[in-house]
């Protein structure tokens, strides 16, 4: 294999970051520095030397305009997301996070997790809006960690999709890992996760399909990738292949996709819980354009 290729699988690093590594004659075979091109061979001596890990993201407690806390309690905060908004801090992202927010409006979260993500027990991209659960007791956390792993969540998506997904109702099961290519993509790939996703068109327009999605697993960009993958990429996902002369006839500026309900037990005594969201104003007004032209 490649040497980027090859030492990504091992480290588990993505391989741009393993090509930094080579490009700073960091990886020798056999006592020689190779590139990031090269190959590795079968019984040779592998040197790495890795980078010093990064520093550690603070959380920092500024306000987000339009993040709307739907309910609360003494376990949990349930949020609507609003778009360009991140879930909380990361290397390279200097915009506003949902776990700031909350900071900011003087609202405390679990102290589990790592620190840039405490309390923070699932994700939404930054272009996805809709609902959203952070945990503010210990005990909370651990439950909703818990429930997420084993699937016991009812996450519940709208998404309007190019074309007309044949059938209109079923299920994509295709594995997902990181883009072979891209390190800000994700693509099916037979090495990825298991990924899971129920779909069921709702309503149909000329060039495009209103979808209810079921997600059974949670991996990152799952839907995008699968809808893209059936070649019916999420309308104005230009990341994953959409047409940008619809995305622009609708006035769509990033992916239409929505966390429209969230349910499930409730940590502190078991009852069963559902939260919606109600669609943002961009993505009403183009649903609206569709159904207008028929």
């Amino acid at each position: 294999m490649r040497v980027d290729a090859g030492l990504a699988k091992l480290l588990g690093l993505s391989r741009t970051a393993i090509a930094s590594i080579a490009d700073a004659d960091d990886v020798l075979i056999d006592g020689r520095v190779v590139g990031k091109s090269d190959r590795l061979t079968a019984g040779a001596m592998l040197e790495i030397t890795l980078p010093a890990p990064p520093q550690p993201v603070t959380v920092q407690a500024i306000p987000v305009e339009g993040l709307v806390v739907i309910h609360e309690d003494d376990d949990i905060i349930v949020v609507d997301k609003p778009v360009g908004v991140a879930v909380h801090p990361s290397p390279g992202w200097t915009g506003p996070t949902v776990v700031g927010g909350l900071a900011a409006a003087g609202h405390r979260i679990a102290t589990s997790g790592a620190a840039e993500r405490q309390g923070v027990v699932h994700r939404l991209d930054v272009g996805t809006t809709g609902v959203m659960v952070v945990a503010k007791s210990e005990s909370a956390y651990s439950a909703l960690k818990h429930a997420f792993k084993e699937r016991t969540v009812d996450k519940v998506y709208h998404a309007i999709v190019q074309g007309h997904p044949d059938p209109i109702k079923g299920t994509i099961d295709a594995p997902i890992d990181r883009h072979p290519k891209h390190d800000y993509k994700f693509a099916v790939m037979n090495s990825g996760k298991p990924s899971i996703t129920h779909y069921e068109v709702i309503e149909a327009f000329r060039a495009a399909s209103f979808v209810e999605v079921h997600l059974e697993t949670g991996r990152t960009h799952q839907i995008r990738v699968h809808f893209s993958a059936l070649h019916h990429p999420c309308v104005g996902d230009l990341t994953y292949g959409a047409d940008p002369t619809l995305a622009k006839r609708l006035g769509v500026t990033r992916q239409w996709l929505h966390a429209r309900q969230l349910g499930f037990h409730h940590p502190a005594d078991g009852q069963w819980v559902t939260y919606t969201s109600e669609y943002p104003a961009d993505l009403a007004e183009s649903l609206e354009k569709l159904r207008e032209e028929g």
